[in-house]
C-alpha cells in the first residue's frame, strides 16, 4: 500500500524559514569566500573552512527545518540520529573541497567547474543520506528522472553561487547571490521530495529512533549558533562587507596623521634648495 506523503504540515512556515536559512548561510559562505580572495594566503585557509562550515550548516539547517512539515499519514516517521549527523559532516566537507578549489585557482574554468559540482554533489548528498536517515513503517522509493533533476539543480546552482562570490563586487552582490542560491536549494529539496513514494509495509509497530521533535529541534540549535556567529564576523570585518580594501597602499605608521605624512614627503624639496646655497656661493648680494 502507498503511504500519503505531507511536505507541508504547517503550511508555509516550514518552506519559508528553510529558505530563509539557506540563503543566511549561503550569503555568510559566499561573503568568507570572497574575504578568501583579499587576504594572504597564509589566512586564506580560516576564511575557506568558515565559508564552507556556514554553507554546510545552512543547508542541513534549510533541510531539516524543512523535513519539521514532512508526515507520512500512515504511519509516525523517526529519524536515526547516527544518520543525521554524519549528514551534516558531508554537506560541510564536500561543500569544503568545491570552495578550497575554487578559492585557490579561482572561479573560473575547469576549477570553477570542478568545484562547483562538488558543492552541488554535497548539497544532494546531504539531502538523500538525511532521507536515509528516517526511520517509518514502509520503504522510500524514488523516481529516477526526478532525483537526476534535483542533483542537476545543486550543481548548476553551486556553480553560479561559487561565481558570484569569485567576483568580488561587494556585498549587495553577493546578497543577490545568495537569495538565489537558497532558491536553488529549496527547489533542490523539494524537487527531491517530489521523487519520493512511500510503500507501507503490513506492521502497525513504531519504528525505532528519535521523532523530529526529539531529534531534530535541538540539534539544529548548534548550527544556528554557528551561524549567528559568523554573522557577527562579518558584520564586525569591513572588509566582508565592502567587497574590497578600503584604504590606499600608502604606508603610514600608527598615530601619525596622513597629512603629516605628506607634509614629511615634502620637506626632501626644501632640503635640497638649502643644501645648493652653501658659503660663498654666488647669490644676488654678492654681485
Amino acid at each position: 500500500m502507498q503511504g500519503t506523503v505531507d511536505g507541508f504540515s504547517y503550511g508555509l512556515v516550514t518552506p519559508l524559514a528553510a529558505y530563509l536559512m539557506a540563503c543566511l548561510g549561503g550569503a555568510l559562505g559566499l561573503r568568507c569566500t570572497t574575504r578568501s580572495m583579499l587576504v594572504t594566503r597564509s589566512w586564506r585557509p580560516g576564511w575557506l573552512a568558515l565559508g564552507s562550515a556556514a554553507i554546510g550548516s545552512g543547508i542541513w539547517t534549510m533541510h531539516f527545518i524543512a523535513m519539521m512539515g514532512f508526515s507520512v499519514q500512515e504511519t509516525p516517521v523517526r529519524y536515526d540520529r547516527l544518520t543525521t549527523f554524519a549528514s551534516l559532516g558531508v554537506a560541510i566537507v564536500m561543500v569544503g573541497i568545491g570552495i578550497f578549489i575554487v578559492g585557490y585557482k579561482g572561479a573560473s574554468g575547469t576549477a570553477l567547474f570542478t568545484g562547483g559540482t562538488i558543492t552541488g554533489l554535497g548539497i544532494a548528498s546531504m539531502h538523500y543520506l538525511g532521507m536515509a536517515g528516517m526511520r517509518l513503517n514502509g520503504k522510500l522509493e524514488y523516481n529516477t528522472f526526478t532525483v537526476s533533476a534535483s542533483v542537476v539543480i545543486a550543481v548548476v546552482a553551486a556553480i553560479a553561487a561559487l561565481w558570484a562570490a569569485g567576483q568580488v563586487r561587494g556585498f549587495m552582490w553577493s546578497v543577490g547571490a545568495s537569495l538565489v542560491m537558497g532558491l536553488a536549494v529549496s527547489g533542490m529539496h523539494y524537487t527531491g521530495m517530489a521523487a519520493l513514494n512511500v510503500h507501507l509495509h503490513g506492521s502497525a509497530s513504531t519504528p525505532a529512533g528519535d521523532s523530529p521533535a526529539t531529534l531534530l529541534a535541538p540539534l539544529m540549535v548548534g548550527p544556528l549558533a554557528f551561524l549567528l556567529l559568523a554573522g557577527v564576523v562579518v558584520m564586525f570585518d569591513p572588509l566582508m562587507v565592502m567587497g574590497k580594501p578600503d584604504w590606499s597602499p600608502a604606508e603610514q605608521k600608527p598615530g601619525i596623521p596622513a597629512h603629516t605624512v605628506r607634509r614629511t614627503g615634502r620637506r626632501s624639496i626644501p632640503g635640497q634648495r638649502r643644501s645648493s646655497r652653501r658659503p660663498g656661493s654666488r647669490t644676488p648680494q654678492n654681485w
